[in-house]
């Protein structure tokens, strides 16, 4: 039995699965909300519970991983290889990247799993780079060596936020009022679409119909503004979901160039479905093609977007077999 788990700032996704032949089954899963437990030990006890035995574990965290150990970025733990292996009972445990488990997913999910954006000219061999908005901003690539795929971790989404027109500048100078610093991630993620929202609001004086003002005031901001924009009950949301659209976009194209990407770009995390009626507008296509002479070559790049949640977990446990050598 393999452990897989998905640790982000908001939630932690853990299942089991087990080898039938070449592919994996999912046994179980079941997610927890991160904050009502003081650690990630504490959510393995209470998820393994009456479970038969694990024999692998492999858990992507949102964050950095030096040696087998992590302190996420977004939420206040730390992280490490052996107590994971410890709480489980495992023989072996792996500590990566979450960005890395959804990149390794993204060979095994069937073609229904995804939404294209961009059909593209895939290069069979080429790297495909993965980004990822939600909580945060990840990101990382997938390589192919040999007949083996190797994921690299990336902390991309912690680079410094690139505005292109005047009004992006005057978006990192709102922004810069109140963080100092404004990374790629305070922008393209969900809080960052939050971000943009109110700076329309504050810098630019748009409205906001009494409805919508109180749902904000009492439910999950991003999930008011993409959920008023694409039903047409805002137009100050539809304007800050099109306007968040076009640097989500230019982000991507960087990251499509800075990895090479011929064999596409995959977008994930918990925003990305979620918007893709947005996605799949103009505003996101065109800020990704927009590089100048990199024009053509980001025409040909396929852009996709990951509609299976779980995905990361998938990756997580084909990670946890293929580092063991085990065959399945």
């Amino acid at each position: 039995m393999i452990l897989s788990g998905d640790v982000g700032g908001t939630k932690t996704g853990l299942a089991l699965y087990s080898p039938v032949g070449k592919a994996l089954r999912r046994r179980v899963a079941r997610t927890f909300r991160s904050y009502d437990y003081p650690s990630l030990e504490a959510i393995l006890e209470a998820f393994l519970a009456g479970r038969e035995k694990v024999s692998l574990a492999c858990i992507g965290v949102a964050g950095p991983v030096t040696e087998g150990r992590s302190r996420l970025t977004n939420l206040s733990w730390s992280v490490d290889a052996g107590s994971i292996r410890r709480a489980c009972g495992a023989r072996a445990a792996y500590l990566i990247n979450d960005l890395q488990a959804l990149a390794f997913a993204v060979p095994y999910l069937p073609a229904n799993r995804f939404a294209t954006i961009q059909k593209g000219v895939p290069d069979p061999a080429g790297v495909v780079a993965v980004a990822a908005a939600g909580t945060g901003f990840g990101q990382a690539a997938l390589l192919r060596s040999g007949g083996a795929f190797l994921p690299l971790a990336s902390e991309g989404g912690h680079v410094d936020y690139a505005p292109r027109d005047e009004r992006e500048v005057s978006l990192l100078f709102h922004l810069r009022k109140a963080y100092g610093r404004v990374s790629a991630e305070r922008v393209v993620s969900g809080p960052g679409l939050f971000a943009v929202y109110r700076f329309l609001r504050e810098a630019e004086g748009r409205g906001e119909t009494p409805a919508v003002e109180k749902r904000l005031s009492t439910e999950d901001p991003p999930r008011v503004i993409v959920s008023s924009a694409l039903a047409g009950r805002s137009a100050t949301c539809r304007e800050a979901l099109r306007f968040f659209c076009r640097i989500y976009g230019a982000a991507a194209g960087n990251l499509a160039l800075q990895y090479n990407a011929s064999g596409g770009v995959v977008l994930g995390g918990g925003l990305s479905p979620a918007i893709l009626p947005a996605l799949s507008r103009g505003e996101f296509l065109e800020a990704f093609q927009d590089k100048g002479r990199f024009r053509g070559f980001l025409e040909n790049v396929p852009v996709k977007v990951i509609l299976d949640e779980s995905a990361a977990l998938l990756g997580a446990a084909r990670f946890a077999v293929a580092s063991t050598r085990v065959s399945c």
